[in-house]
């Protein structure tokens, strides 16, 4: 009897982004981070398909993609410096530090393929070209109520670099505009009988 046939495992890849790949990392990075974005929130970068277009030409950027056969399984875009004018990271932190690190600006993973070590050879690889590069720390922001992503990196020995959080407090308002009121009927015009007479004034009563 003829031994059922195995199918091999998927096989992993990595490479650079092309110009040609900038459609489908796009529509990938918008169905891994939909429910994300539903409860977070600062919105995942890119904000939008003009600027993910943009970051391609920018230089100090990597877009690395990966693949299972055709079809990808996982982005990751790092940098290192500090890009963009509404960054709100200070690079004197880390001079001040003696770090030098390599800023993980994303980083996604099909869902289809998560716990299945696409997540773990991403950062394996990020790891590698940081040490090639002469970096010390990965750096990344996650959301803190993220609760599988800050999973996902304690696991991987990261930790809390900075106490910054978002606060917020509830506070009592009023509305601007006040509410509706009730105004008072329309009163009838009085019958002429029932008019009331003007007042004589009383003279003075004299001395005399």
């Amino acid at each position: 009897m003829a031994e059922p046939t195995v199918e091999p495992a998927p096989e992993i890849r990595v490479r650079r982004m092309h110009r040609r790949d900038i459609n489908r990392a796009w529509e990938f990075l918008k169905r891994v981070f939909r429910d994300i974005h539903a409860e977070t929130v600062e919105y995942q970068r890119p904000r939008s398909k003009a600027r993910f277009e943009e970051q391609y030409d920018e230089e100090g950027v990597e877009q690395l993609v990966f693949e299972v056969k055709s079809d990808i399984v996982g982005y990751a875009e790092c940098s290192f410096e500090v890009l963009g004018d509404d960054n709100w990271i200070n690079p004197r932190y880390f001079d001040n530090r003696e770090m030098r690190p390599m800023f993980i600006e994303e980083l996604a993973s099909h869902p289809d393929y998560q716990g299945r070590g696409v997540g773990s050879f991403m950062i394996e690889q990020l790891m590698h070209l940081a040490r090639v590069r002469g970096c010390t720390h990965l750096v990344l922001e996650v959301a803190e109520n993220n609760e599988n992503a800050l999973s996902f990196y304690r696991k991987r020995q990261f930790y809390k670099l900075d106490a910054s959080i978002f606060l917020a407090k509830k506070i009592p308002v009023e509305p601007e505009l006040l509410p509706p009121r009730k105004l008072p009927r329309r009163g009838r015009p009085a019958a002429s009988g029932d008019r009331e007479k003007p007042k004589r004034e009383k003279k003075p009563k004299s001395d005399g």
